[in-house]
């Protein structure tokens, strides 16, 4: 999943959104890549899990279906998700994925598989606001609940 700009790095732009009905209660993801011409939808559930927890599942899931390094552009609904990767992930690092109140980061082992993704591209992190009509977000949302509908319906 992923055209080259004249032979250089693929560029790709990913739209994710997690959805969760209850908090805790039943859960899902969905993600939009588009490369070129090329989408790619890819989506999941979780039986018993957090809105917070399926932004991140999001992230982790469509950044590992790219199959070699490549330049993102990653748009979330989630100022959990965004600021979480681009300003809290370095201090939880150096104090041992602990808070600045030295309490164990939620989701850690989440963040950590999020954190390995990132390793291997360049990425641009966008915050965009959800349920405010932008096209991608609302495929991704879309994603999101198409997965825990299709659990909800096979149960």
């Amino acid at each position: 999943m992923s055209d080259s700009e004249a032979g250089g790095t693929p560029s790709v732009t990913i739209y994710t959104d997690g959805a969760c009905r209850g908090n805790p209660g039943p859960g899902g993801w969905g993600s939009l890549l588009i490369s070129g011409p090329h989408e790619k939808t890819l989506n999941g559930y979780e039986a018993r899990t957090t809105n917070n927890r399926m932004e991140l599942m999001a992230a982790i899931m469509a950044l590992r279906e790219l199959k070699r390094s490549c330049r993102v552009a990653l748009w979330t609904d989630s100022e959990y998700l965004r600021r979480g990767i681009t300003e809290w992930i370095h201090g939880w690092v150096k104090r041992g994925w602990k808070t600045a109140g030295r309490q164990p980061v939620k989701n850690a082992e989440l963040w950590k598989e999020l954190l390995e993704e990132t390793h291997r591209h360049e990425i641009e992190w966008h915050w965009v606001k959800g349920h405010s009509g932008h096209p991608g977000n609302e495929r991704a949302d879309a994603l999101a609940n198409e997965a825990i509908d299709s659990h909800r319906q096979q149960t």
